[in-house]
């Protein structure tokens, strides 16, 4: 078992949990915001889910904070505002920090294991200082729905760029990779 199983998180509702609730189980973890341009990608997310879910697959939204203060809610808000708006039933977990001097354990470890994403992440950091932004560098998370892989065996196989959506293809053939083994 991989030390990203150990780390303990809490789900939404404020219960204790870990990865290692999801062992065996191909998993994409993403930070999630309600507020940002990428937030639509709640929608294919969920359908990803519902597609993959009793193969043995899930999708782990963590709400943060961290980029242009587009996840200002509580966690009972950032619950409501996903069933609600996109009807959300993969696991969701309380909010946290995945970048800075507060970033959370999970993240830490995430982010070591894959230093860089897939998909182009230089070109969305043009975007963002074109904005007047300064983006973070590798290893740090980019921006919201950044999504990292982790196989059944809780290691990380694969990372990708904010940009690549849920359906993208190569994001799609690395879960089905993950979930033939």
């Amino acid at each position: 078992m991989s030390n990203i199983q150990n780390i303990p998180v809490k789900t939404i509702d404020g219960k204790p949990s870990s990865l290692k609730d999801f062992a065996g189980t191909v998993l994409l973890v993403v930070n999630v915001a309600s507020k940002c341009g990428l937030t639509p990608q709640y929608e294919a997310l969920e359908k990803i889910y519902g597609d993959k879910k009793d193969k043995g697959f899930a999708v782990l939204g963590f709400p943060a904070n961290n980029f242009g203060a587009q996840e200002p809610g509580t966690n009972a808000e950032i619950a409501e505002f996903c069933s609600r708006t996109y009807s959300v039933n993969f696991p969701m977990f309380e909010k946290i920090s995945v970048v800075g001097d507060d970033q959370h354990p999970l993240y830490k470890e995430l982010t070591n294991a894959a230093p860089r994403a897939q998909g182009d992440p230089d070109a969305f950091r043009d975007r963002l200082k074109g904005f007047g932004m300064t983006p973070n560098q590798d290893p740090d998370v980019l921006w919201n729905f950044e999504k990292f892989l982790i196989g059944k065996n809780g290691e990380v196989v694969a990372r990708f760029a904010p940009t690549v959506t849920p359906d993208d293809p190569a994001i799609i053939t690395a879960i089905d990779a993950e979930l033939g083994k």
